[in-house]
């Protein structure tokens, strides 16, 4: 089964598709991580790909395009594919239909977490880590230990983009980028929206139903 996980930054598609690898024995597919390990290796594409990122641009979609074949090519994973981030906009969704369709596949389910942008402000403007021990706290929905010796002060860093200008103008360009994605795959009947706001328990319940249900 090849799946795909929309999500706005905050949304927690990590923590969900971390999940889907497990119980489901898929295998994630994540552009970034594609991206970084195709420069770890130092090939000429990897090269071509660092020096793009290093001058603050985006990596085309004729790259990212060779990089899911790889995988998608890769009898290892014929339906066991969860795209985690990809595609990002309506030319790439195109082409990957194109690309399953070389390899005798589809795509079975489109999850998408639905999450208020209020809700996603205090995800990741909440969000601190510690430098000394690194566990991670929201001051919103898990704050720290009051007695602490650790986790509290300057021990306490925040990411500089995690601001509400940044993470709204992100949020507003997911949501502009994501909603033709959406409608290209609601056609197919295959598009499930999951209120994000839940538990992650509970949305890890709704996922597996409907993955079971699709396996019959």
């Amino acid at each position: 089964m090849n799946i795909i996980l929309f999500g706005p930054p905050g949304a927690g598609k990590g923590t969900q598709s971390d999940f889907l690898v497990s119980k489901f024995q898929l295998f994630k597919l994540s552009t970034g991580d594609l991206l970084r390990n195709e420069i770890s290796k130092k090939t000429e594409l990897g090269k071509k790909i660092e020096n793009i990122v290093n001058t603050g641009k985006l990596v085309s979609n004729d790259i990212i395009d060779s990089l899911i074949e790889s995988v998608v090519s890769n009898p290892q994973y014929l339906n066991k594919i969860i795209f985690d981030g990809y595609p990002r906009n309506l030319e790439q969704a195109q082409s990957l239909d194109k690309l399953l369709k070389k390899f005798n596949q589809k795509i079975h389910l489109v999850l998408s977490l639905e999450v208020s942008l209020q809700s996603v402000i205090k995800r990741i403007t909440g969000r601190a880590i510690c430098k000394k021990c690194g566990k991670i706290y929201n001051e919103f929905f898990n704050p720290p230990p009051a007695n602490t010796d650790c986790c509290k002060g300057d021990n306490l860093q925040k990411r500089k983009d995690d601001n509400e200008k940044v993470v709204t103008s992100r949020y507003e360009t997911y949501q502009n980028l994501t909603e033709p994605i959406l409608k290209h795959y609601e056609g197919s009947g295959i598009v499930k929206k999951l209120d994000g706001n839940l538990e992650i328990k509970q949305i890890m319940g709704q996922i597996s139903k409907y993955i079971e249900g699709l396996r019959g």
